[in-house]
């Protein structure tokens, strides 16, 4: 993929947020900043942490690769600033342990048709994480846009945790449908929603927030 020589600052983040796409070179020379982010957004043990670093490192290794993140350029010089937001995916294909999973269970559900339906020809947008800070600002949003602007692929998909969280409410508002509800990914995690899209996205109302 080739790598942008500038930053690219999206209308719909604030002016301070510059997104970038990366190259897998500089997503790898990235890492430890990336993992930070990670760890921010999603809290998880700091022993999982290493573990995660190796699963991202791996990712980028994968078939058409593509990766969007995003600085605090408050400076406004256009050089760089704290990273604090990133999105990435690949190819889906067999031989992959989420692709797999999700095939597997797409196909009890359902049955072979509309898996195939949905994977043989799919983009997997595999992470999408804001800094606490930063969220609530169009980030994430806009990263998920510029990841799949001008991708080949006929589908996206994506999980995440099943409930009615603010991360479920935007890929709903980019077109993402539910797919599989309650789902168990092997480990212990907590239920999955697993979303599918056809591409290209096209941006829809957010479904109403629960009232309390």
């Amino acid at each position: 993929m080739k790598q942008p020589g500038r930053w690219n600052t999206l209308a719909a983040v604030r002016n301070a947020t510059a997104l970038r796409v990366v190259g897998r070179a500089s997503f790898l020379a990235e890492l430890d900043a990336l993992l930070s982010v990670y760890g921010a957004a999603m809290r998880p043990p700091p022993l999982h942490l290493p573990g995660r670093r190796s699963i991202m490192a791996r990712h980028a290794g994968y078939a058409e690769f593509r990766a969007v993140t995003a600085a605090d350029d408050g400076g406004g010089d256009g050089d760089g600033g704290q990273l604090i937001a990133f999105a990435y995916g690949f190819r889906g294909a067999s031989g992959q342990w989420w692709h797999d999973v999700v095939r597997t269970g797409l196909t009890a559900a359902a049955g072979q048709h509309v898996a195939a339906a949905w994977l043989a020809d799919s983009f997997e947008v595999a992470e999408v994480h804001v800094h606490p800070e930063y969220q609530r600002r169009g980030i994430g949003r806009a990263m998920v846009l510029s990841l799949t602007a001008g991708c080949p692929h006929r589908t996206a998909l994506l999980s995440t945790l099943d409930a009615a969280s603010p991360a479920r409410r935007l890929y709903a508002s980019l077109g993402f449908a539910d797919l599989l509800t309650g789902f168990s990914f092997p480990g212990n995690e907590p239920p999955y929603a697993v979303m599918g899209a056809a591409l290209p996205l096209r941006e829809r109302p957010a479904p109403p927030r629960p009232s309390r």
